[in-house]
Formats: structure tokens, sequence, C-alpha cells
């Protein structure tokens, strides 16, 4: 656990350069999870550290593999100084620890959602996982272990959530490129859903 956290961090270092803050927090019955801030000009990056100790099972899995299956750590970019965004490290935690808690497994196009506002006044109460490989690179584990990919977060309107629930989640990305949506304004409206 600790080797594949240390390469993790390592990943996280190197493209997103030094976190100049970190938090930790712990659950009944959970590992910890860490929260580092990385600012890059106006936008601040938050990324977890621990989600990927361990592999996340299949719910319909009978067993739990301790060394296959898909790991990930879950990134979230916002504009500095509009809104009080570092309140946003227990929801982050809360939502990295989803695959411990619920036994779910977090791929690009699922929702989540922590069901109070990201950070005080945020329009968010819910996230849209992104694809992966864009702003940090999958890292490669020693066989047999998946490698560990790096889940950018969108933050998501009750509207919107309600919306991707019914059209999916291309259909909303759609709609935000369309609209020139700027998904790291932390104070944003709701995309136009007509």
């Amino acid at each position: 656990m600790g080797e594949v956290l240390a390469l993790v961090e390592a990943r996280l270092r190197t493209a997103l350069g030094e976190p100049d803050a970190r938090a930790a927090v712990t659950f009944l019955g959970t590992d910890r999870i860490e929260v580092l801030r990385f600012i890059d000009g106006d936008v601040v990056r938050y990324a977890t550290l621990g989600m990927s100790a361990y592999p996340m099972t299949d719910p319909t899995s009978a067993l739990a593999d301790p060394v296959k299956g898909p790991r990930a750590e879950l990134v979230l970019s916002v504009r500095g100084g509009l809104a009080d965004t570092d309140k946003v490290l227990r929801p982050l935690a809360v939502l990295a620890s989803t695959p411990q808690v619920e036994g779910v497994v977090v791929a690009a196009g699922a929702s989540l959602d922590v069901g109070e506002p990201l950070w005080p006044g945020a329009p968010f109460s819910s996230v849209l996982v992104a694809e992966p490989g864009g702003l940090v690179e999958d890292l490669e584990l020693d066989e047999p272990r998946d490698p560990v990919r790096f889940l950018p977060l969108l933050p998501m309107t009750s509207n919107e959530a309600a919306w991707k629930r019914v059209h999916g989640a291309e259909a909303l990305r759609e709609r935000w490129l369309t609209n020139g949506t700027d998904l790291r304004d932390p104070l944003r409206r709701s995309v136009s859903l007509d």
C-alpha cells in the first residue's frame, strides 16, 4: 500500500509540481485519504492520495482481489480566489473513499454525489468523472496490478446531474462544449439544458 501511494505522490508532483498544502481525512472503517493542493497560476488543483492503495472491486464479485482491479485517484481543478474552494477537502475525501465504503468502481462517465455543496455557496453537490490521461498520465504498476488512473472531476449542478442521468455523460459534455462552459469556474451557473 505505502509503495503504491509513494509512486502516486511522485507522479502527482511530476505532473503538477510541489503541493502547497495537504490535509488528511479518516472515516470510520476506512484508510486515511489525503488531499493535496497544487497552485498553477490562477488555477487550484486538488488531488486525492489514498484511493489507489487498493484495487476497486466490482460489487457483483464474490471476493475482492487484493492485487488485480482498477485503481484511481481524483483530481479537481477550479479557478482560485472566487470561492472558498479549500473546503472541498472533506467532500473530495468522501468521494475518494466511495470504493471502500460502498464497494463501487469509480470510472469515467460516472456521477458521484456528496449530498451537500462541494464548498460553501457552491452550486454543485455532484461531479462527473471525466476521462483519465490528460493532466496526469496513468501510472503503470508492476504486473499483475492495474495502472493507477487519475480521474478529473467536473462539478455538476443538480439540473445538470439530473439531465445527465437521462441523456448520458457524453451528451452533457457536448452541451458544455457547445456552450463554451468554463468548468473551472467555481461559481458558474447551470448550462442551458433546453
